[in-house]
């Protein structure tokens, strides 16, 4: 009876040091809402559906556009790493 009695005191103890310390010492995130953009969150004038977006069919000039993308992309791909490679190694020669 008596250790019931101890470890229930015990646990009304713990119980009320714990609330005592989670609210003296509480952490938390504040920020500010999400800004809406226009009532039904989009701006018509401004924005305009992905549906509409990428009718590459309709789309002027065509074969030059995406001819320049891929041309783009694929210099990029190829001319970083190979910047890099020249860079480090120009780095290790002069040490």
């Amino acid at each position: 009876m008596s250790l019931s009695n101890g470890m229930r005191t015990c646990a009304k103890v713990l119980m009320s040091s714990e609330a005592s310390l989670s609210k003296s010492a509480s952490r938390g995130f504040h920020s500010t809402g999400v800004k809406r953009m226009g009532g039904h969150g989009h701006d018509e004038p401004f924005y305009m559906h992905s549906k509409h977006m990428y009718n590459l069919d309709l789309m002027k000039h065509q074969a030059l556009k995406m001819s320049l993308g891929v041309f783009t992309a694929f210099s990029i791909g190829v001319g970083v790493p190979v910047f890099a490679v020249i860079f480090q190694q120009k780095k290790t020669a002069s040490g």
